[in-house]
C-alpha cells in the first residue's frame, strides 16, 4: 500500500461513502492529501548501527525496591509474619490497613500489638512512591501526579473522574524502551521496570486522595453507599506493560484479588495496553484473567507503522492483529484498537478502509476502534487531524461495520494525555 498513490473518487449522489484505493502511477490527489512522515522534534531517536531505532525489551540490571507487602501473596505475608513470631492472622490485619484503609501509619493500626507496630511497618512497607507534584485540570476532575521512586526515578499517573466511574492511568516502567517518535515517555529510553508494589501503590495513593476529597465533584458517602475509589485502571502511562510482563501480571492479580489479599477490583475494569508484542499478547490470553486488552495500532500498513511504532519491525501488523484476534477467541473479551489520528500522516481515507478490511477479514464483532484526537500543535508534524477528516475516518469505519468511538482525552493542559507522560524534573 503506497500512500503516495491514492485514488479519491468523487462521492456518489446522496453523500454515501465510496471506497478509496491505491492506484498505479502518481496522481494529483497526492498533492491534495500529502503524506507526512514521522520524525522526532527537539530530541534525537537512539538508533543502532543499521540506522534503525533501537528497542529495549529487557530492563537494565539495577536495584529494585525492597520487598513490599503488595509484592507478596497473602500466603507469603502470613509466612513472613510467622517468621517474626506473630500469629498468621496479623498478615490479614496489616493487609487490610494498606488495601482498604490506605495507610502505612503504625499509629492508625490500633488492632496490632502496640509494641510490634513499628517493626511490622518497617518489615512490610519500605518507601515506594513520594509525591513530588500534583497538577489539576478539568475543574478538579483530572489530576496528574509526579512520583519519585526510592532510587530517584520519576514516574507519573493520571486520575480522572467520569460520570459513574473513576479511572487511573498507571505507569509500569520508568521510561520506555519502545522508542516511538511521537511519544514523550520514550525520549530518555528505559531506566528500569517498576516493581509490582510500585505499580499498585499508584492505586492505593490515588484512593487516599479520593477519600480525602482531593478529586473534584465527588459524591457524598453515607446512606449505605460505599466510599468512592478507583474502579477503572488503564495501563497507558509510562512504559510498555507487556515488556514488564511478570510484575504487571502480579499487579493485576493483586488488583482483582479480594481483600485482604488485594484491592477487590473487577478484571473487566482493567485495561492492559501494548504497542504490539505479539507473543506476550498470546501469553496474556492464556492467563484466564478477563482484563480488557488494547492494541495501540496507529497505522494499518507496515510501511508507515515501521516508522511510527519501531517494534513493528519485529512483529508486523498482520501478526499483531492475529494475536489480538487470538485474545478475543480465548477470552471472549472484545479487543480495543487505539488509533491516534495525526494530520496527513495516518488519517487518510484509504487507511480507514484498509483498517476495516484487515479487521473484518478476521471476523465480526471482536473489535472496537478508538480514534484518539491529538492536541492541535501548529508547526509540528504531530498535530491533530481536521474535524472533517476525523469525521470521515470514523464514518468509514462505522460504515464498514467496525464499531468506532472517538475517544475523550483528558489532561491535555497538564501534559497528561496519551503519549505526553514525560516525567520532567
Amino acid at each position: 500500500m503506497d500512500p503516495d498513490n491514492l485514488n479519491h473518487e468523487a462521492k456518489p449522489e446522496g453523500g454515501g461513502l465510496i471506497r478509496t484505493r491505491p492506484r498505479p502511477g502518481a496522481g494529483g490527489d497526492a498533492a491534495a492529501r500529502p503524506q507526512a512522515r514521522p520524525r522526532t522534534e527537539g530530541w534525537k531517536q537512539l538508533t543502532g548501527p543499521d540506522g534503525r531505532p533501537t528497542l529495549q525489551f529487557a530492563s537494565p540490571r539495577v536495584k529494585q525496591p525492597d520487598t513490599h507487602l503488595a509484592d507478596l501473596t497473602l500466603a507469603e505475608r502470613e509466612a513472613k509474619v510467622a517468621e517474626m513470631g506473630l500469629p498468621r492472622f496479623r498478615a490479614k490485619q496489616i493487609s487490610k490497613h494498606y488495601f482498604e484503609h490506605r495507610t502505612t501509619d503504625p499509629e492508625r493500626m490500633t488492632d496490632l500489638p502496640k509494641d510490634r507496630r513499628d517493626e511490622l511497618v518497617a518489615a512490610f512497607f519500605p518507601p515506594l512512591l513520594t509525591e513530588v507534584k500534583r497538577l489539576v485540570t478539568d475543574d478538579g476532575s483530572t489530576i496528574k501526579f509526579l512520583w519519585r521512586l526510592f532510587d530517584g526515578a520519576l514516574v507519573e499517573s493520571v486520575l480522572m473522574r467520569y460520570p459513574g466511574r473513576i479511572t487511573l492511568c498507571v505507569s509500569s516502567q520508568c521510561g520506555c524502551g519502545m522508542n516511538c517518535p511521537f511519544c514523550a515517555t520514550g525520549q530518555a529510553g528505559l531506566t528500569r521496570n517498576m516493581s509490582t508494589a510500585e505499580i499498585l501503590d499508584q492505586i492505593v495513593q490515588a484512593n487516599r486522595v479520593i477519600a480525602e476529597g482531593g478529586l473534584g465533584m465527588g459524591r457524598q458517602a453515607g446512606g449505605g453507599a460505599e466510599p468512592e475509589r478507583v474502579n477503572n485502571i488503564v495501563f497507558m502511562g509510562m512504559g510498555e506493560p507487556l515488556a514488564n510482563y511478570k510484575r504487571v501480571m502480579n499487579a493485576v492479580r493483586r488488583m482483582v484479588a479480594p481483600s485482604p489479599e488485594g484491592l477487590g477490583m473487577s478484571a473487566r475494569g482493567i485495561t492492559v495496553s501494548t504497542v504490539g508484542l505479539a507473543p506476550a499478547i498470546r501469553k496474556l490470553a492464556d492467563e484466564e484473567i478477563p482484563v480488557t486488552f488494547a492494541l495501540s495500532l496507529h497505522a494499518p500498513d507496515d510501511q508507515l507503522r515501521d516508522e511510527l511504532i519501531p517494534v513493528n519491525s519485529r512483529w508486523k501488523v498482520d501478526e499483531v492483529l492475529d494475536a489480538a484476534r487470538h485474545y478475543y477467541e480465548t477470552t471472549g473479551r472484545r479487543v480495543s484498537i487505539e488509533y491516534a489520528l495525526i494530520k496527513d500522516m495516518n488519517d487518510h481515507a484509504w487507511r480507514a478502509d484498509l483498517l476495516a478490511e484487515k479487521l473484518n477479514a478476521r471476523g465480526r464483532g471482536w473489535v472496537h476502534v478508538n480514534p484518539i484526537p491529538l492536541n492541535p500543535t501548529p508547526g509540528s508534524v504531530w498535530t491533530c487531524s481536521t474535524r472533517e477528516v476525523t469525521r470521515e475516518f470514523v464514518d468509514r469505519l462505522n460504515a464498514a461495520g467496525i464499531p468506532t468511538t472517538l475517544r475523550d482525552t483528558r489532561g491535555k493542559e497538564i501534559d497528561g494525555a496519551c503519549g505526553q507522560l514525560a516525567a520532567s524534573r
